[in-house]
C-alpha cells in the first residue's frame, strides 16, 4: 500500500469554489478509485487543499489516473485558482493503523518531520515502542515515510475533537515522560532521533472527504 499526497496551493477566496468543484468531479472519479481524505489549511500555510489517495502499488496509481483522465471528467476544473501543486508518495510504518472512512476529528494536526538520511530505522523504532501508550490517549490516524518526492520526511495525522482536547491529550501524554519517543528513548538509555526539521499545519475535511 502506498499513499499519495497532493498539496495544492489556491488563490485567497477560491477555497469553497475549488472544493465544490472537486467534489463534482470526484463524483465521477470515484469509479476509478475511492479518496482516503481531502483537507483544507486552517492554522498553519493557508489556502491548501491537501488530498490524499491509496494504491496497491505505482502500477495500479498509474493506471487509475489514465483511466480516469481518459474519461475525460478528471482533473476537476480549479485551474484558475491554483498557484502551485506537488505531490510525494508516502509508505506506512509497519504499526501504522489502516485508514478506513467513518468520523474521526473534526480537527487533524498533520505533521511532517524531516530526519537525518540512514535514521529511518532508528526512527521507526523509536516509534514503535512508544506509540501503544500514547494512542490510549488519542489515536493515530496514520505514520507514513516519504518515497518519492522529498525524501526523508515523516508524516504523522492526529485526530482530536478539537484544539482543546488537542493540547489537553498532548499534554498528559508528554507528562508520563514517554512521549515524544525520543523521551522514552532517554529514559531507556537509547537514542533519538535528532529531526533536521518539524512542522505541522492544522487542517479539516471537506463535505466529501471519507475521513471526517
Amino acid at each position: 500500500m502506498l499513499y499519495e499526497i497532493r498539496t495544492y496551493d489556491i488563490k485567497s477566496g477560491s477555497q469553497a469554489e475549488v472544493e465544490k468543484r472537486f467534489g463534482e468531479a470526484y463524483e465521477k472519479r470515484r469509479k476509478f478509485s475511492e479518496l482516503t481524505a481531502f483537507f483544507h489549511t486552517e492554522i498553519g500555510p493557508l489556502n491548501q487543499i491537501i488530498h490524499i489517495w491509496s494504491y496497491d502499488s505505482m502500477a495500479e496509481r498509474d493506471r487509475i489516473r489514465a483511466a480516469a483522465v481518459a474519461d475525460k471528467t478528471w482533473p476537476p476544473d480549479i485551474k484558475d485558482f491554483v498557484l502551485s501543486m506537488r505531490t510525494e508518495i508516502f509508505l506506512p510504518v509497519e504499526f501504522s493503523p489502516p485508514i478506513v472512512p467513518g468520523k474521526y476529528g473534526p480537527i487533524f494536526e498533520m505533521r511532517t518531520y524531516t530526519y537525518p538520511a540512514g535514521k529511518l530505522p532508528m526512527l521507526k523504532d523509536n516509534w514503535e515502542r512508544a506509540i501503544p501508550e500514547r494512542t490510549k490517549m488519542s489515536p493515530c490516524l496514520a505514520m507514513w515515510y516519504s518515497d518519492m518526492g522529498a525524501l526523508n520526511r515523516f508524516v504523522h495525522i492526529w485526530p482530536y475533537a478539537s484544539m482543546n482536547d488537542r493540547m489537553e491529550t498532548r499534554a498528559r501524554a508528554q507528562a508520563t515522560g514517554n512521549w515524544p519517543p525520543s523521551a522514552l528513548a532517554k529514559k531507556e538509555g537509547r537514542e533519538g532521533v535528532a529531526y533536521l526539521a518539524q512542522e505541522n499545519k492544522i487542517v479539516m475535511p471537506s463535505a466529501f472527504s471519507p475521513v471526517q
